[in-house]
């Protein structure tokens, strides 16, 4: 019998472009903090649309940490976020020691609602940190009228949605910060790494110093090599020269990618339409226009329960699969140890996260391995319903 077909949730698509570019860096002699992370802050800003600016570094929780600082949000201050989403935004609260009002997430999208995040807002608040669900965009212009209302700040955490747009703006460009990740299964991946991206020029600069220690000056900005002031306090948040030159290259594909995620994207969901007992995580609004992370099919009623063991079946018919999240965050041991949480309050939260399967729809997917993903999800639900 042969072996089963393989398809990986997530690979890193490296080609030769991305090799050379690193061999470049490597036959010179500044290996970080240099030309190519202005270049790729350059290039990124660009692909996001005027009035952009870019600011490369170590990662997206380093751009959610430092977007909270410079916004100025600290002890006593509390920041709206999703129940629903990677831990990195609820840390990055933290370590500014403000503290995270977690908000139930809409059943179609995953993403947060206007109305909700009305309701939580108390004379502490002073933010909103949404998130755009598996690259689906928030109802940007309902969320963007509630913070104007209540004067709050509005950061984007775009980790998965590099490629969304609302109402033709790309994502991050909406409220006054929005920060994506290169994590290798990512949309573009750097290895390692991240991006602010910001329309405020201002905001940009002061991300700037902080991610370099809080430094006046850079480099070429020194008349005397070596010699510069320190007026704030900063973090060791920098991108090396090599992750920025693969993630100039990797975004010289990035149309390329995104076209076959979308496409891939289709091809699974229409294999699973009409499957009882199960819902897919889509855009609903005619303005979102979503990056295609991934597709999110949700089983429910008694499938829920069965979840897991759909899960080991995927994967024994050579199917990578992912959870997004593996619970909410204030289920988690360290937010409910710390708030108080219980999972009762965050219904919609709890039924994706124990009820969802994360099927790949990347760029490393042959059409083939398009319809064997479509095709093993629906036989291997449909036995375990029975």
């Amino acid at each position: 019998m042969s072996a089963p077909r393989e398809v990986p949730f997530g690979r890193p698509w490296i080609g030769d472009e991305e090799r050379a570019a690193v061999l470049r860096v490597l036959g010179g002699h500044i290996l970080t903090h240099g030309p190519e992370c202005k270049a790729f802050e350059t290039d990124f800003a660009a692909f996001a649309g005027a009035g952009a600016h870019a600011v490369s570094l170590s990662s997206c929780m380093a751009g959610l940490h430092l977007a909270y600082l410079q916004l100025g949000i600290g002890p006593g201050d509390e920041v709206i976020l999703p129940a629903l989403t990677h831990v990195a935004a609820a840390h990055g609260v933290e370590w500014v020691g403000a503290r995270p009002v977690f908000v139930d997430p809409e059943a179609a999208t995953g993403n947060l609602g206007a109305e909700a995040v009305a309701a939580a807002i108390t004379p502490r608040t002073r933010a909103i940190s949404l998130v755009h669900f598996v690259g689906i965009p928030c109802d940007m212009d309902a969320i963007l009228a509630v913070a104007e209302k209540h004067g709050l700040k509005v950061i984007e955490d775009c980790a998965i949605a590099l490629g969304a747009r609302w109402r033709g703006t790309h994502v991050g460009l909406l409220g006054d910060a929005g920060t994506f990740s290169f994590y290798p299964v990512k949309h573009i991946t750097t290895g390692e790494g991240g991006m602010l991206l910001t329309r405020h020029r201002a905001v940009a600069d002061a991300v700037g110093k902080l991610r370099a220690f809080g430094v006046d000056r850079t480099y070429a900005e020194r008349s005397v090599p070596g010699l510069y002031e320190v007026p704030a306090l900063g973090l060791n948040y920098r991108m090396s020269e090599m992750q920025a030159a693969m993630g100039r290259a990797q975004l010289g594909r990035l149309e390329e990618i995104l076209r076959r995620r979308r496409e891939n994207f289709a091809a699974v969901a229409e294999g699973l339409r009409g499957l009882r007992g199960v819902r897919v995580l889509d855009a609903r609004n005619a303005d979102a226009q979503q990056s295609h992370y991934c597709l999110v099919a949700v089983l429910e009623g008694a499938g829920v329960e069965a979840r897991n063991a759909v899960v080991a079946k995927v994967n024994a018919a050579g199917v990578g699969t992912s959870v997004y999240y593996p619970q909410p965050v204030p289920r988690m041991l360290y937010y409910r140890s710390k708030y108080g949480y219980a999972g009762e309050q965050f219904p919609v939260a709890t039924s994706i996260s124990d009820g969802s399967v994360a099927l790949p729809v990347g760029p490393h997917l042959s059409v083939e391995d398009v319809q064997h993903v479509a095709r093993t999800f629906r036989t291997v639900v449909e036995e375990a319903r029975g």
